[in-house]
């Protein structure tokens, strides 16, 4: 007995070892992309607004296929699917450095870049919860988010004084981008098999209307991240005419932030639960908008960028609330086997609006200005606090445990 209970404690080790080495490199490679990429872009291709948020359309498109390609490949198990996920996103960045001399050749880079980048979401997530101890799901990911968050730190502090002292190009980011990808790509397939019972490639085609609340969320969720994907970033960049080493700077902030605050995000989700977090979130989401949209119309230049990049802080620290959306997921889920079907399909329905939002975003700042993208932002985090009061976690719920999962261990 003894001995079996030490080889699921060593086998869970190793596996969380190659995972948070995955994580740290996933979140490193995003870190340098995010840092530099909205910048490659205007001085590349010099966008306007609208054309930026139609740029979103191919690197969205992935998203929203990704429940397709998912059920797909499902046959090669979620370590296997997250290698070939960060296999896609080497190869796409690395072209989009050396080869996107034109603009469709770019797109085209883009969207292989992003297939990758959202087949591994849905991914992430599970496996993480797959290596949490029972009860303590949301501590096991904000633990996991806060590893990616160090990593962030490290990318952006590479680019900033990358760009800064040593003649960094945008190619550099790009090949040290890609060869982290590589590095995650080669530790998710030394990972062993999930040993959760398989499901059905019928099952990522097939919406429940037990999680319809979850699919709703997802929705919403998806609109206000696009929204500050697309033109937060691209606020600092042109209308407050900033370097990249700005937006690098607000990354590693907001990225010590974060080591400090997601593991208390996770075990605040176990202690508090999703409905009092979700809600929080979305209150704290209204104040955000309206600062980052109006503080330069109310407020003198040097105080209003100020309030910007503080929004735009508060922002990065508010997507980290995610994590309680696939913890509920896990606590509504009917069995162990639905939630990776499940939060591909949220993916793919977040998706499917953000297009959508990117564009209506667009035409919004073109027409009116990028405030008034912002306060359609407070519209969506309205309607978000509303539907979060409708969460209820059916009593019955414990849910086959992960086989990986040891009785007694530590952290």
């Amino acid at each position: 007995m003894t001995g079996t209970i030490r080889s699921r404690i060593s086998n869970l080790s190793r596996e969380l070892a190659l995972f948070i080495i995955a994580s740290f490199a996933v979140g490193m490679a995003g870190s340098l992309v995010d840092s530099t990429l909205n910048n490659f872009l205007n001085d590349t291709y010099t966008l306007s607004g609208f054309q930026r948020s139609f740029l979103e359309m191919p690197r969205e498109i992935p998203g929203f296929i990704v429940v397709f390609v998912s059920a797909l490949l499902w046959f090669l198990g979620s370590r296997k699917l997250g290698a070939i996920a960060l296999l896609l996103g080497s190869v796409g960045i690395f072209l989009i450095g050396f080869v996107s001399k034109t603009y469709t050749v770019m797109v085209m880079c883009l969207f292989l870049f992003s297939m990758g980048q959202h087949l591994f979401m849905p991914v992430a997530s599970t496996v993480g919860m797959e290596l949490a101890r029972e009860g303590r799901t949301g501590e096991r990911l904000g633990q996991l988010n806060a590893v990616r968050n160090l990593a962030v730190i490290a990318g952006s502090a590479l680019v900033f004084v990358g760009f800064k002292y040593f003649g960094f190009t945008y190619k550099h980011t790009f090949v040290l981008a890609s060869l982290a990808y590589a590095l995650g790509m080669v530790m998710m397939a030394l990972m062993k098999p999930s040993k959760v019972e398989k499901t059905s490639t019928k099952s990522f085609l097939t919406l429940r209307k037990e999680y319809t609340l979850f699919y709703i969320l997802a929705v919403l969720y998806g609109s206000r991240k696009q929204i500050f994907i697309t033109f937060a970033p691209w606020v600092i960049v042109t209308i407050y005419g900033k370097p990249t080493q700005t937006i690098a700077t607000l990354i590693v902030i907001g990225g010590i932030i974060g080591i400090l605050f997601q593991p208390l995000l996770g075990k605040a989700i176990d202690k508090l639960g999703e409905k009092a977090v979700l809600a929080s979130e979305a209150v704290l989401l209204v104040f955000v908008c309206l600062g980052y949209g109006f503080s330069k119309t109310l407020l003198p230049e040097n105080i209003a960028f100020v309030i910007t990049c503080v929004c735009y802080l508060l922002d990065q620290v508010l997507m980290s609330v995610s994590m309680a959306r696939s913890t509920y997921m896990k606590k509504i889920a009917l069995k162990e086997s639905d939630i990776q079907p499940a939060l591909s399909a949220s993916i793919t329905i977040d998706h499917f609006f953000s297009i959508g939002i990117a564009l209506i975003g667009g035409v919004i700042w073109n027409q009116f200005g990028f405030q008034y993208v912002f306060l359609f932002g407070v519209v969506i985090a309205v309607i978000n606090f509303f539907a979060t009061l409708r969460i209820k976690i059916p009593a019955r719920l414990t849910i086959e445990k992960p086989v990986l999962e040891p009785t007694t261990t530590t952290d």
